[in-house]
């Protein structure tokens, strides 16, 4: 939580696509970019997973430009239409024929209505020429020889609704298969017409059973869907494609299907299915709000598609085609000649046949591969972009660059990976662009916000702190910048001042040159040593150095490593002085001092310098403690305040002190290596010389000299154990003092 809140600002800019993505889900603000966007993710998938085989129970007799040219111009005499039906239907055997034509205005090519008028007119006092007429009238009666050939036989005619604004009407239209009361008062969105064109009334009393050809163009003018069930006047008809496909599994009846009542659906104003009822039987094909299905396109389209055969109608009246090659396929007779204007523009090809999306169909219908977008996908939509995008939005602000790259990338696979899988598994069309461009545009908007927002700040506390800080610590740093500031507050830290002794001599015989560089390769293997150990560089002050560890970065352990940084500091200048001996250059000494304590730590200074550093009482303690290691012979003090934290270290009580400007005394001490480093020697050495510091506070001096004898016996070059000799003879010559505490006092800084 933590966490979250800190990259608030961040989570806010990433919510921001979501929001605008479920807004046009939800309707109240549509996009028309990505609908269109939506769309070609469609057509792309469909034509990815098109099988482009041929299916070979259905076939298209083609009237083609051949046809044309050959039988002349459309429409034919119903004669030939007759002769047509008769060979597909007779000596061919096919299982059905559909029409995507029309029948709309009676055929007077025969000429037979002249005649009449000339029997009635010119010739009636010619009474072989009205015999004769009575004997060829009928096979003159184009209409009725037609509608002879189709009668009671396996035929559904075709016809169209159109949105005539005057509602204009031609035709017959066949009985429809649901009236109103089937709705149950519903507000089914399906698609109306107010007028239509249908088949003249012989041709439609011969072969009652008809389906509109219309389909449904999108706004980009791509045919995608066709109406199963379309409603004109109250009444619902079906399409030719469904009324084909009833015929082939014997004609059952159509009944809406509704969802099961649910909480969720009580109020659900669609369709679900269209369903096919015959005895026991129930056949459900899934529809959606516009009681629509979308074309299951297999190929490219046309007569070298590849999806389905094309015969030139023109080799059917011709009987070029071999008894039997068509028995027991479905027939659909329509037109690819481009004067016809049955040609559409679908996701497959810019000039599609329109006959083939209803064959399209018919094959779809039965192999059960029926896709649908069904009404429930905008609540599928607003699921999908409210778990998708709350997870980008409370990841990637807590995720690096390229973990943030690979989430976004998963997170778009899985999105595209689960709306496939709907598709290939259960025919659902279901909404993808929103939840994609809402997925890219959030990881864009975080990734510029990460770059050109916490970047920056990251860049400006890299700046601040990185002469101060090692760049390990400025990591750690910039993975939070909010959580560290240059603003002054008041923490427990630990200081150092070390202090090069002999420093002033060494100017006074060197040349500055190389005065210069001796000084930076010193200051340099201690900065070193430092930042190796989480140190932060306060200043540099002539031949000092000042440090402090526990800021800006929070360092629980800051007092040991800031002893464990002084032992090596000590081990480092032995080191540069065996260097110095080898090359005749001057040896050099240090003194350090450390203190731990509540210190005031910020960006210092006036508005023309400033510096990040620490004051308080416990820096100026620390301070005089560097001063205090030249008197007592050691490379290093440190406060006892330093020393409870810093348990991993064996230690030499120094003394008590009273420091100039401090009432109050100050136990100090020395630090002498890390326990498990302490050689036994060294261990009873210290219990040594803890007796004789206690004779000392005592004020026995006989005993304390003993035991400072015995341990410049063992360790001969300790300068402390001289120390307190000579102030044991000095305190010889004073009486007891019952006040005495034991403290040294220091009047000089």
């Amino acid at each position: 939580m933590r966490l979250l809140f800190r990259h608030w600002r961040r989570i806010a800019v990433t919510l921001i696509p979501l929001i605008f993505a479920l807004l046009h889900a939800g309707g109240v603000l549509r996009l028309d970019v990505l609908q269109r966007f939506d769309d070609i993710l469609y057509d792309a998938r469909l034509r990815a997973t098109m099988p482009k085989t041929l299916d070979e129970r259905i076939v298209i007799v083609d009237i083609d430009e051949k046809s044309l040219a050959e039988v002349g111009r459309w429409p034919w005499g119903r004669n030939k239409l007759a002769d047509l039906v008769e060979e597909l239907l007779d000596r061919q055997q096919a299982a059905m024929l559909g029409f995507d034509v029309v029948f709309a205005e009676a055929d007077d090519s025969s000429g037979l209505k002249r005649l009449r008028q000339l029997a009635q007119n010119e010739m009636k006092d010619q009474p072989a020429f009205a015999d004769k007429l009575g004997q060829i009238q009928d096979s003159l009666d184009y209409d009725a020889v037609f509608a002879k050939s189709i009668a009671k036989r396996p035929v559904v005619l075709g016809y169209y609704f159109t949105s005539d604004r005057d509602g204009r009407v031609n035709g017959l239209l066949p009985a429809p298969v649901m009236d109103r009361e089937a709705m149950k008062g519903r507000l089914i969105k399906v698609t109306s017409w107010s007028g239509y064109g249908a088949n003249i009334d012989a041709v439609a009393k011969a072969a009652p059973m008809a389906g509109f050809f219309n389909s449904i163009t999108e706004g980009d003018g791509v045919v995608r869907s066709i109406p199963l069930v379309a409603e004109y006047k109250g009444q619902y008809y079906e399409s030719l494609s469904l009324a084909m496909f009833r015929m082939l599994i014997g004609l059952p009846g159509v009944e809406p299907g509704f969802p099961q009542e649910r909480f969720l659906t009580r109020n659900y104003q669609s369709l679900e299915s269209i369903l096919l009822k015959q005895g026991n039987k129930t056949l459900a094909i899934p529809v959606d709000d516009r009681v629509a299905t979308l074309v299951p396109f297999r190929g490219p389209g046309g007569a070298s598609g590849g999806s389905f055969r094309y015969i030139s109608a023109s080799d059917v009246l011709a009987k070029q085609v071999a008894p039997g090659q068509l028995k027991d396929k479905i027939i659909l007779l329509g037109t690819t000649a481009p004067g016809l204007l049955d040609l559409r523009v679908t996701p497959v090809g810019e000039t599609f046949p329109g006959v083939e999306t209803h064959a399209n169909v018919i094959s779809g219908f039965l192999d059960g591969k029926v896709f649908v977008k069904p009404d429930y996908a905008v609540g599928y939509d607003v699921l999908i972009l409210i778990l998708s995008g709350l997870t980008l939005a409370f990841a990637l602000p807590l995720l690096s660059a390229l973990k943030a790259v690979a989430t976004s990338v998963g997170m778009v696979a899985f999105l595209v990976g689960l709306n496939f899988w709907l598709y290939s598994a259960y025919g659902l069309v279901l909404p993808l662009a929103t939840a994609l461009v809402m997925a890219l545009t959030a990881f864009a908007l975080n990734m510029s916000y990460g770059y050109f927002v916490e970047s920056r700040s990251k860049r400006e506390l890299a700046h601040l702190f990185g002469t101060y800080v090692p760049p390990e610590l400025v990591d750690e740093m910039v993975k939070d910048p909010d959580s560290y500031s240059m603003k002054a507050s008041a923490k427990e830290l630990t200081v150092m001042f070390c202090d090069m002794r002999g420093f002033t001599k060494m100017s006074e015989t060197m040349e500055p040159t190389q005065l210069q560089a001796l000084l930076n390769n010193v200051f340099s293997r201690l900065t070193d040593l430092i930042r190796n150990n989480r140190g932060t560089i306060d200043k540099y002050m002539g031949d000092c150095v000042m440090a402090f560890w526990g800021a800006p970065v929070e360092t629980p352990e800051h007092a040991g490593l800031a002893v464990k940084t002084s032992i090596e500091m000590a081990h480092a200048i032995r080191q540069l002085n065996e260097e110095h001996r080898a090359q005749g250059l001057p040896e050099i000494g240090i003194g350090i001092g450390l203190n731990t304590g509540s210190m005031c730590v910020g960006d210092m200074g006036s508005h023309i310098r400033r510096s990040y550093t620490v004051i308080g009482d416990s820096v100026n303690l620390g301070s005089r403690l560097e001063g205090l290691s030249k008197i007592y012979g050691v490379d290093t003090v440190v406060s006892d305040s330093t020393r409870k934290l810093a348990t991993a270290f064996a230690w030499q009580e120094l003394d008590r002190v009273r420091v100039k400007g401090k009432d109050q005394a100050v136990a100090i001490f020395c630090p002498l290596a890390p326990l498990g480093l302490l050689d036994a020697r060294t261990g009873a050495e210290l219990r040594e010389w803890a007796l004789g510091l206690k004779a000392y506070r005592d004020q026995a001096w006989d005993a304390c000299d003993v035991h400072l004898l015995n341990l410049q016996r063992m360790n001969a070059q300790k300068y402390l154990y001289r120390l307190y000799a000579e102030r044991v003879a000095s305190m010889r010559l004073l009486p007891f003092d019952p006040e005495w505490d034991g403290a040294t006092n220091f009047e000089t800084k």
